[in-house]
């Protein structure tokens, strides 16, 4: 049972129709630009269109591209729309991801290597999910509009239950207490 969320924008492509290379520019419709939106969490995307070239290698296929997108943030300080516009280039080592035995003695192997290719798996590569990856990766995680500042609110005095008391006991001078 699959309980991941439908991709927001899906563009597959079969290995074997990568041939000697592909060129393509993605443009997703308004149904998709709706679903990045949501999914990347943005006030708006008026425009994203990511050029994209595959090329085969002598251990798999590269990916080059370039991602456009004028976006719109949220300032997480002000909550203000925050426009942003993404012109970038990006590269991405692919190989085919090979069949391991499921052996249940043996050691899972992890390694945490960013140069390390993307395996691709089944066949298929999705070149829309590359391309919202790629813009997610563009924008901002904590944007802030210029100038906008966060003020630390005022530490409040005594928090122990102690000072409650204090507060309750009279100030008459009477020398109760």
């Amino acid at each position: 049972m699959n309980d991941l969320p439908p991709l927001p924008y899906s563009e597959p492509l079969r290995l074997h129709h990568i041939g000697a290379g592909v060129q393509r520019r993605l443009k997703p419709d308004a149904e998709a630009i709706k679903r990045i939106v949501r999914a990347l969490d943005l006030q708006a995307l008026d425009m994203f269109e990511v050029d994209i070239n595959l090329v085969p290698t002598v251990s798999g296929w590269r990916l080059d591209g370039r991602v456009m997108a004028d976006a719109v943030q949220t300032c997480g300080l002000t909550l203000e729309p925050l426009p942003v516009r993404i012109d970038r280039r990006f590269s991405i080592q692919m190989v085919e991801a090979t069949e391991h035995e499921a052996d249940e003695n043996a050691e899972i192997d992890l390694e945490l290597d960013d140069d390390s290719a993307d395996q691709i798996e089944g066949g298929s590569l999705d070149l829309g999910q590359y391309a919202v990856e790629q813009l997610a990766l563009s924008l901002d995680p904590f944007p802030r509009k210029p100038g906008a500042v966060f003020e630390q609110p005022p530490e409040p005095g005594e928090i122990s239950p102690f000072a409650v008391l204090k507060g309750l006991r009279p100030t008459d001078g009477s020398g109760e207490g």
